[in-house]
């Protein structure tokens, strides 16, 4: 398998916070979407060792939708998450807190389809989404 890809952001709010923002499904919603034209209709994270997460991933013109799913293998709050994806690779998100705001950073498995490029832009554009609806919510 390839090495993962590594991708990180700095939030200017505690840990506790940002680690709810990235976890409950009210919030996840507002914030899961690589581009304004894709959203994140629903959302379901049983937040525990074994715990099974689905986000449904959509264009908002509604021609496309797909689920983002796996089990969560470790679970240590507010600081790690480990998950195995349904097609079985891996990711890992860790909250680092850095005086007052939080680092956070994500490791994932790739997949086969899509140049590695593509795919840090496309976690990171996610992932810079979060910062900002962290960041002011």
């Amino acid at each position: 398998m390839n090495e993962p890809i590594t991708i990180s952001t700095r939030i200017a709010r505690p840990v506790a916070h940002v680690w709810a923002c990235w976890t409950a499904p009210e919030h996840i919603v507002h914030w899961n979407a690589a581009s304004d034209d894709w959203h994140c209709p629903k959302a379901v994270n049983d937040l525990r060792e074994g715990g099974a997460f689905c986000y449904c991933m959509a264009a908002r013109d509604g021609s496309f939708s797909f689920d983002f799913a796996g089990t969560h293998t470790a679970v240590v709050p507010t600081q790690r998450i480990a998950s195995t994806l349904d097609d079985g690779r891996k990711m890992e998100v860790t909250f680092t807190a850095e005086g007052d705001g939080t680092l956070v950073t994500e490791h994932f498995d790739p997949e086969d389809e899509n140049p590695r490029d593509m795919q840090r832009s496309g976690w990171q554009a996610i992932l810079d989404r979060f910062a900002l609806y962290a960041g002011n919510c």
